[in-house]
């Protein structure tokens, strides 16, 4: 039997997501596993290179077939805590935001709240590697993932682009959810699922076989359930499908 191709973020927020996958051997057997930044994950799918990918909803668009068929996803309710506008000076005085290179949903969340709840109108400058460096003075940034937890600079200002879109909308927000370009079986999609669960479930042993060094293990713990939110239930689609209507005008 031919594999699924399945894409999936590596950054801490899917730790028990992977940890599922991986320990579900008679689901492992079936797919080939990668790991990828969001934005990869998404070109991979748009290209064809994977049948199913834990992709950033702004891609969602861009596929010429689109098959949302998770009980999971990257969301958050408030605060997410890894998404992030940063800047030196307060939002009426920023100029410039570079938009973090790893993104394709928050950059574009972003210029939502820029346009519609900050009510301002920096340039917007694609983000290359190191471009954290160039953050400065009236230049903000966007910056997405894991390096938002161990920052070299202080800034003077934070932005929580989850926490503002609530602000916005009442909303939670989704970032990423599993879409694939094919019509999968019944039998896969329940096979998925419970392998997703099962991670979720074993929350506190993906948390302590996890090799990352990031933050602590109990900081991820907090990071985990306290900010990440995994159920795409009913506000989530909501919210998902409001974000794809207000993103048809920031990208016209």
């Amino acid at each position: 039997m031919e594999k699924i191709k399945v894409s999936i973020v590596s950054y801490l927020n899917t730790t028990p997501l992977v940890f599922g996958i991986e320990n579900t051997p008679s689901f492992l057997d079936q797919i080939e596993l990668h790991k990828d930044i969001p934005s990869e994950c998404a070109r991979k799918l748009i290209d064809g290179e994977v049948d199913l990918g834990l992709i950033p909803v702004a891609a969602i668009p861009k596929l010429k077939e689109a098959h949302v068929l998770s009980d999971y996803c990257i969301g958050a309710v408030g605060k997410v805590k890894s998404v992030l506008l940063v800047s030196d000076v307060p939002l009426d005085q920023i100029e410039t935001i570079y938009l973090d290179y790893h993104s394709r949903t928050s950059v574009n969340l972003c210029k939502i709240l820029c346009k519609e709840h900050w009510q301002i109108a920096p340039d917007f400058i694609p983000g290359e590697p190191g471009f954290e460096n160039n953050i400065s003075g009236t230049t903000a940034g966007v910056i997405i993932g894991d390096r938002n937890f161990n920052f070299e600079k202080e800034y003077a200002y934070q932005f929580d682009l989850s926490e503002e879109w609530q602000k916005l909308t009442t909303l939670p927000f989704v970032f990423a959810a599993w879409v694939s370009t094919k019509k999968l079986s019944a039998a896969f999609i329940q096979a998925f699922n419970q392998a997703l669960h099962f991670g979720l479930d074993q929350m506190d042993e993906s948390i302590k076989r996890s090799s990352q060094t990031t933050i602590t293990p109990k900081e991820l713990k907090e990071y985990l359930t306290e900010y990440i939110d995994f159920d795409l239930n009913e506000d989530k689609r909501t919210a998902m499908n409001l974000f794809l209507s207000k993103l048809e005008k920031v990208t016209k």
